[in-house]
């Protein structure tokens, strides 16, 4: 599969595309938190199971999800109300983060690129991902960001990482995506680009590679993928 897609890349050129929650820090906590504060004051309940169907989908889609699971109807302008709520909630947890929530493995594997000299963007459905990055401290280290205000469809449509791949001056065909998401996934693989699974192998199983975590991403495995593309 890998050849498949990376057979015609003629220079030796390679840039990385990274999902924010889950992959960097962990805010779906957060968003866990707000979003069953929201369903108990709707009268329903809201479950960590549940909260797996939100990833990687925009805060609007989100809600409909959210809706649907406890069968409740609201008009457009409650529905606008509701998201600015769970919203401000949220931006209350985030605020308090710091470089102590960057998930194992991720700083490691953004100095091996560096070392490498391989561009790395942030293609993340969050509308708070500068935020956050800056409250962790690497908002500096990006080369791009693409969040959720830069882009009109969300995963599992691929624009957020066909705008990554823009701004790391690359074809989709050159780009490897970090995900946790099956929405991600699936957005990674219909660009074109080389996905890489983090978390769950039996959820994440249609991604291209598959790691637990990113602590398991060695350097060797780098180089390796990169002769690959090249």
């Amino acid at each position: 599969m890998l050849y498949n897609r990376t057979k015609n890349i003629m220079n030796n050129k390679i840039g990385v595309i990274f999902d924010l929650d889950g992959v960097i820090v962990d805010t779906a906590k957060y968003h866990f938190l707000a979003w069953k504060n929201l369903a108990d004051a709707l009268g329903f309940e809201f479950t960590k199971k549940h909260n797996e169907l939100l990833k990687g989908v925009s805060r609007v889609r989100s809600l409909d999800i959210l809706l649907s699971i406890g069968n409740v109807k609201l008009s457009e302008e409650k529905k606008q109300e509701f998201l600015v709520c769970k919203n401000k909630e949220y931006l209350e947890f985030i605020k308090k983060m710091n470089s102590s929530e960057i998930l194992p493995g991720a700083l490691e594997l953004l100095n091996t690129l560096d070392a490498l000299g391989i561009k790395y963007v942030l293609g993340s459905a969050s509308k708070n991902a500068p935020l956050i990055l800056k409250q962790v401290g690497l908002f500096n280290r990006f080369a791009g960001i693409v969040d959720g205000n830069s882009v009109s469809k969300a995963k599992p449509d691929p624009e957020v990482f066909l705008i990554g791949a823009e701004k790391l001056n690359l074809q989709p065909e050159q780009c490897i995506v970090f995900e946790d998401a099956i929405a991600g996934i699936e957005a990674a693989n219909t660009a074109n680009m080389i996905s890489i699974g983090v978390g769950d192998k039996e959820t994440l199983e249609k991604a291209d590679f598959h790691f637990e975590s990113l602590t398991e991403v060695t350097a060797n495995f780098i180089k390796e993928l990169v002769k690959r593309v090249s």
